[in-house]
């Protein structure tokens, strides 16, 4: 067995260690009473598997591609914001973990850190976006994101220009963060009110997105129905991530381990791919993930405590040991790829109520 669960569990613990107190609380809070954040690795632990035997588990094989990107594992990194306050070279440390790690890392269009510094790792990102009331600073940040070299554009769909409550979760007002922490990408807000996430967004974005991203795949962040990510294959999505935005927005949104297989058969054969994201903290949980259906998942929190920890370092080995954990379940349930993973590998019980 790998050490990752020591690891891993005294992660968050260390980083507070080392972060600021306000700067910490942004970071772990969830919204209203914290229900969803709660909720959201209970909900993983929940799966029992059915191992297959005698299968030749000699060599287990954990790469695979998104989007037409090979990676060495499934295990991507997710779109987070003030990644400076967490080392001071913010996402382009993360990059050159994840390169170092042979994966794929979203990056959030509320960035210190301009996008050219991503280059020289040499890890392949995709960019996301909130779509701005001033159209002007989103096509900006796209523009600056092709130049340097973005893969797909994530549209995180699941936040009007309303925030979550907070509640008694973390600070009510974000006095420590400044502009100078989010617009890295662009030369200036003409007001407060123009970076504002726009409030009248339909399917339509999503061509529109497409057409100034000169035709990268379009990703929906935010998928929790299987009618809505029909018709967001439907208008010209490649991808659709499950997520309840790491229970940020609002508290009691379904955990992501059961929405998952309802957005996944919803999208059958069309060709889009499905990712997760939330509450993923051990290989059997990713192994759950892709026996649902996902293509990939995406990792959180827990990359922000291993940058804050070890930086660059501490992301590597964040993803590959999640990684490891992975293979092992793969070879302890009889599957030596992780393209050869079903849903007849986790027990069909009914859902056992939430700790």
């Amino acid at each position: 067995m790998t050490d990752i669960g020591r690891w891993m569990d005294g992660l968050q613990e260390r980083a507070a260690e080392v972060l600021p107190e306000d700067v910490y609380a942004y970071f772990r809070r969830g919204t209203g009473r914290g229900m969803s954040v709660a909720e959201a690795t209970s909900a993983w632990d929940q799966f029992r598997f059915r191992a297959r035997l005698l299968r030749d588990v000699s060599t287990c094989d954990a790469s695979t591609t998104v989007l037409g990107t090979p990676v060495r594992t499934p295990v991507l990194v997710a779109p987070s914001t003030l990644q400076r306050k967490a080392h001071p070279d913010g996402e382009a440390a993360t990059a050159r973990g994840v390169a170092a790690a042979g994966s794929l890392l979203a990056v959030t269009s509320n960035t210190a850190v301009p996008f050219a510094d991503l280059v020289p790792s040499g890890a392949p990102w995709w960019v996301q976006v909130y779509v701005a009331r001033d159209p002007v600073l989103t096509i900006e940040t796209l523009e600056r994101a092709l130049a340097a070299g973005a893969r797909a554009v994530v549209l995180t769909a699941d936040t009007p220009p309303v925030n979550g409550s907070r509640g008694q979760r973390g600070t009510q007002v974000d006095d420590f963060i400044g502009p100078e922490d989010l617009y890295g990408n662009v030369t200036g807000i003409p007001s407060p009110e123009a970076a504002e996430r726009a409030p009248d967004l339909t399917l339509d974005v999503i061509g529109w997105l497409r057409e100034r991203a000169r035709g990268l795949p379009i990703v929906v962040k935010g998928v929790l129905r299987g009618d809505d990510a029909r018709e967001l294959v439907a208008a010209g999505a490649s991808g659709l991530i499950v997520s309840n935005h790491g229970g940020r927005q609002l508290d009691g949104l379904v955990p992501t381990a059961w929405a998952l297989p309802e957005v996944v058969d919803a999208v059958a054969g069309t060709g889009a791919e499905v990712y997760a994201d939330g509450g993923l903290r051990r290989g059997t949980h990713i192994l759950a993930a892709l026996a649902l259906g996902a293509r990939a998942v995406f990792i959180g929190r827990p990359v922000l405590w291993a940058l804050t920890v070890r930086g660059a370092a501490g992301v590597t080995r964040l993803i590959d040991d999640l990684t490891d954990e992975l293979v092992e379940a793969m070879s302890l349930t009889g599957t030596p790829s992780v393209l050869e993973l079903t849903r007849d590998l986790l027990w069909a019980a009914p859902r056992p109520p939430l700790d």
